[in-house]
């Protein structure tokens, strides 16, 4: 006798949902699914607040530059004009750069590189506030960190180019540079596991009395990570002196962020579960970034803890270069991302305070292509690939403490 069926019935069919894009090549780009609140509309918490009394913090957006290029609202950190050019001009500096070594790939002097295009001011202003004895944990595209810090560009292109002076000894691929003189960790070719070091790091710091605090990026993307929620649970539950930057440009390699679930909440809401206090703030905007971050490094000095920044931008350019966006994003989407270009943004605050004008950007525009020419020459004569290559011996240097007999061995057999 057949077993009657006692499963529930469903009226409908079950079917799957998978997040597509709002716009594909050949569609009209369309953002009117953002949250964007007015310049000068959110309000400021104190850095003292409770997690859970600035919860609406996740889900809103902090600005400060208007339509006009005015600085307004309680998040104003009101700097000065020098303070403003250094970081309009390493801005401008990182995207010459960045143009410079994508050419470079393509003239067959280095196997790989990934711009940061349209995304300058988040690494340029955190750069800056940051200090150099504060270790930053970043993913691939914050170049602009080590460039605003004033690091020595020739350097990164020997890295680029897997040279004879290459400072990492051809052991990272190219663009995963190591400063830790510049506060620049080595970056972690691993998606999200730069998360969980940098909050590693920082309790290690408040374990040792130290005074200083950790940073660190990841991806819209690679929020889906679970080295990424890991990390949270450590950060909130040690309280550890960190600052973790999402940097939410819509799209990791041709899957936009709706896959890593930024369609269904904000990626700053994360946070909440975690009980971490949130931001969300104008990736763009190089004083909200600034003023941002300065509140989140006051919390992490005065041990309040960590905080989770969600950095609204754009990827301009494609992923890296082995993408290619023209296959899976309408062609003008970078030009309708209406947070608009933080280069240009901040270079608009600057003429209307009466402290920059045109003239003086093309100067600067000029000036940095000239810099990174300069530089380019330095490395370009020692080698670019395959031209030039770090000795065979350092390979068996700087890894362990002691040589054991294999390893003896294998030096003798390689002849150094």
């Amino acid at each position: 006798m057949k077993k009657p069926d006692t499963r529930p019935q469903n009226a409908l069919a079950l079917s799957l949902r998978v997040p597509e894009p709002s716009g594909r090549p050949g569609d009209a780009p369309d953002f009117s699914h953002l949250k964007l609140d007015a310049a000068g509309a959110v309000d400021r918490p104190e850095v003292s607040t409770a997690p859970f009394d600035m919860r609406d913090h996740a889900f809103r957006l902090v600005r400060v530059l208007d339509d006009d290029g005015r600085a307004v609202g309680p998040w104003n950190p009101k700097l000065d004009a020098e303070t403003l050019r250094r970081g309009l001009k390493a801005m401008i500096l990182t995207r010459a750069f960045d143009d410079r070594m994508h050419r470079a790939h393509r003239q067959g002097k280095t196997s790989f590189y990934m711009k940061c295009t349209g995304e300058e001011a988040v690494a340029v202003a955190q750069g800056l506030i940051l200090s150099r004895e504060d270790m930053g944990f970043p993913t691939y595209r914050q170049q602009g960190l080590l460039i605003a810090r004033g690091y020595p560009l020739a350097t990164m292109m020997n890295q680029i180019y897997s040279n004879a002076s290459d400072p990492i000894k051809g052991r990272q691929l190219p663009i995963m540079y190591s400063a830790r003189d510049y506060g620049f960790f080595t970056i972690s070719g691993n998606l999200g596991t730069q998360v969980p070091q940098a909050v590693g790091w920082a309790m290690a710091s408040a374990y040792k009395g130290d005074d200083r605090i950790a940073i660190t990026w990841i991806g819209d993307g690679a929020t889906a990570e679970g080295d990424f929620h890991n990390a949270l649970t450590f950060a909130a539950v040690y309280r550890a002196p960190v600052i973790l930057n999402i940097v939410n440009n819509q799209w990791a390699i041709s899957s936009f962020h709706g896959i890593a679930g930024g369609l269904e909440t904000t990626f700053a809401s994360k946070a909440i579960g975690y009980g971490l206090p949130a931001l969300r703030v104008d990736g763009n905007d190089f004083l909200a970034v600034w003023a941002a971050t300065q509140w989140a490094e006051e919390r992490a000095r005065t041990n309040r803890g960590a905080t989770v920044i969600e950095l609204l931008t754009y990827r301009g350019a494609p992923h890296s270069t082995s993408d290619d966006p023209s296959r899976y994003r309408p062609a003008d989407e970078p030009a309708k991302w209406p947070l608009g270009d933080p280069i240009m943004r901040l270079k608009q605050h600057l003429i209307a305070l009466g402290e920059w004008s045109d003239e003086r950007q093309t100067a600067a525009e000029a000036e940095a292509v000239e810099q990174v020419r300069a530089a380019g020459r330095e490395s370009e004569a020692i080698g670019t690939l395959g031209q030039s290559r770090p000795s065979v011996k350092t390979m068996f240097e700087e890894v362990f403490a002691t040589e054991d007999w294999r390893l003896v061995e294998q030096r003798r057999e390689v002849g150094v």
